[in-house]
């Protein structure tokens, strides 16, 4: 097969509608824009954002500058909760490189805060750089230790 022997598929092109060329052709004179008005004008898109005169939403909305320090300089802290340390054997050490290897957690650098969610089973020392004040008593409770550690 040659470049010059291509061609698409039976059917697979339309020809382009021809508007405005005569009565004889079903699409003459206004050409199916109907008559008169904006839409019917060469360049007479109505943007998105036009709400028919009406006072627009982002003119309703309060002015803000910004998106602000509080969201730009927030932590997210992945959760990890008690009853996810549960599958480590007893007596072992947890940290962040357990816990990503695990599956718990999607990296070790991740920021993460033990929280007190579920029961602990058996004693284990949690290396942690936070912890809520009912996942340290729980931690104590069966005899573990929660060490508070610097994240890295």
């Amino acid at each position: 097969m040659k470049l010059h022997e291509l061609q698409p598929n039976p059917g697979a092109r339309r020809q382009a509608r021809r508007l405005g060329r005569g009565h004889g052709s079903g699409r003459g004179k206004t050409a199916g824009r109907g008559t008169k008005g904006q839409k019917a004008r060469a360049g007479g898109q109505i943007p998105p954002r036009f709400e028919g005169g009406q006072i627009p939403l982002v003119k309703r909305l309060p002015f803000k500058r910004g998106i602000g320090h509080v969201l730009i300089d927030r932590v997210q802290y992945a959760a990890v909760n008690l009853r996810q340390l549960n599958e480590f054997p007893a007596g072992s050490t947890v940290n962040a490189e357990d816990l990503a290897r695990a599956g718990v957690l999607r990296s070790p650098a991740e920021p993460y805060k033990v929280l007190g969610d579920g029961e602990l089973a058996h004693p284990l020392e949690v290396h942690a750089p936070h912890f809520s004040a009912s996942a340290r008593a729980k931690i104590e409770a069966v005899g573990g230790k929660a060490v508070e550690t610097p994240q890295e």
